[in-house]
């Protein structure tokens, strides 16, 4: 399989206006802050949107962002298979962001912990836990290797089962407040170039 297109910061922010930016980040990560026009569409809700987004894509190019590159890439993959072509943004939101480019947010939008840094978290504190136990309960080690593969398996697939459960919590939610997918997919069916 081949790499998707993909575009630096500078060069979709001269383009942006040509393209229907999808979001494939969780909600909350969604909300605290993204390139500005971009629909959310979670990485695993992307399977429900396809209808929606081959209609969008019959009506000019998709560029999907996320926070680093690494779902956007991926959610690229999952259209291709579906006969959608797509661009990726290189180094996500966090690249546009450190070039200068500014983001939007929902007025009252809380700021959740890019995913990455989620996962970096929930895993260094289970290999973390799972030692200290295991100096009381030597099978309490099991936790850290169990860890330790995960991460392995990880970084072989390029998909994140940590990232799925994480994903799931509260506040990687959408507020209230906020569109919820089913307006979004609405959105992208009848948008008009």
């Amino acid at each position: 399989m081949t790499s998707p297109a993909s575009l630096s910061p500078a060069e979709a922010a001269a383009r942006l206006a040509e393209f229907t930016v999808i979001d494939v980040r969780a909600p909350g990560e969604y909300a605290s802050g993204h390139v500005p026009g971009a629909l959310n569409v979670p990485l695993d809700r992307l399977s429900e949107a396809v209808p929606a987004l081959k209609s969008a894509a019959a009506r000019g190019p998709l560029l999907l962002v996320c926070a680093s590159g690494v779902r956007s890439t991926r959610a690229c993959d999952i259209l291709a298979a579906a006969d959608i072509e797509a661009v990726t943004l290189t180094g996500g939101t966090s690249a546009w962001e450190a070039e200068g480019r500014a983001v939007a947010q929902p007025a009252g939008a809380r700021t959740t912990w890019p995913m990455e840094r989620q996962v970096r978290l929930a895993a260094g504190s289970l290999v973390v836990a799972g030692l200290l136990a295991g100096v009381r309960f030597p099978a309490a080690r099991w936790i850290s290797a169990g860890v330790g593969s995960g991460l392995v398996f990880s970084a072989v697939s390029n998909t994140c089962g940590m990232a799925a459960v994480l994903s799931k919590l509260p506040y990687n939610r959408a507020p209230r407040s906020a569109t919820g997918l089913a307006d979004t997919l609405h959105a992208l069916q009848n948008r008009h170039p």
